[in-house]
């Protein structure tokens, strides 16, 4: 039965990224290094060599298990002309925006852009997965949606050990009350920590 799972990696104090446009890429680079040099990930990208290691196992039982993927606009938007013909993602993407536009086929994957909300697109992702899981891959306000209305099975969080003390912050948005998290696996890398959460509900 699919689940519906979000990844993002994070600081210690709890962001994911910049607000300001100068820090995007330096702060992304140091939030994602982790995941850079992993056999796994580079393999995802079409790229040889890389590190054979816990990490990598781990983002490789990511791809494996996942059937479809959901994201934001503004992640597609930055992601478009960098992926090219040949995606990473190798599964359908369904995509959240107010901008209607029709399928895009690219090799192995079809974005599909969908106009009325995130319910919408995970419920069509799971349609799609055929049993495997949903993977949120972001941005940071997809995955605070989804924790707000509930619709989350499992939060994996790469937690990288740098301070920020500013920037875009994952815990905001995520609505009133108390979140439960039930906690599956503590596992850590090389410079980053894994912490994999059942969300309870």
């Amino acid at each position: 039965m699919s689940k519906v799972v979000a990844a993002m990696s994070i600081s210690v104090d709890g962001y994911v990224g910049a607000s300001d446009p100068e820090q995007w890429f330096p702060v992304h680079n140091r939030v994602h290094n982790w995941v850079f040099g992993l056999a796994a990930w580079r393999e995802r990208q079409g790229m040889t060599g890389g590190q054979h290691s816990v990490s990598s196992d781990l983002v490789a039982d990511e791809f494996t298990s996942t059937g479809a993927y959901v994201m934001g606009r503004t992640m597609f938007d930055f992601g478009e002309e960098p992926w090219g013909e040949e995606p990473p993602f190798r599964a359908p993407v369904f995509v959240v925006t107010h901008r209607e536009r029709e399928p895009l086929h690219r090799t192995g994957t079809t974005f599909t852009f969908v106009t009325d909300g995130l319910a919408s697109a995970i419920k069509q992702a799971t349609e799609a997965a055929e049993g495997r899981d949903v993977f949120l891959s972001g941005g940071a306000s997809i995955v605070q949606q989804a924790i707000a209305a509930g619709l989350l099975d499992e939060l994996h969080l790469h937690q990288t050990p740098v301070l920020l003390g500013t920037g875009v912050r994952l815990w905001d948005h995520i609505g009133a009350g108390w979140k439960e998290l039930e906690p599956i696996r503590v596992t850590p890398g090389d410079g980053v920590t894994h912490l994999y959460y059942r969300c309870v509900r």
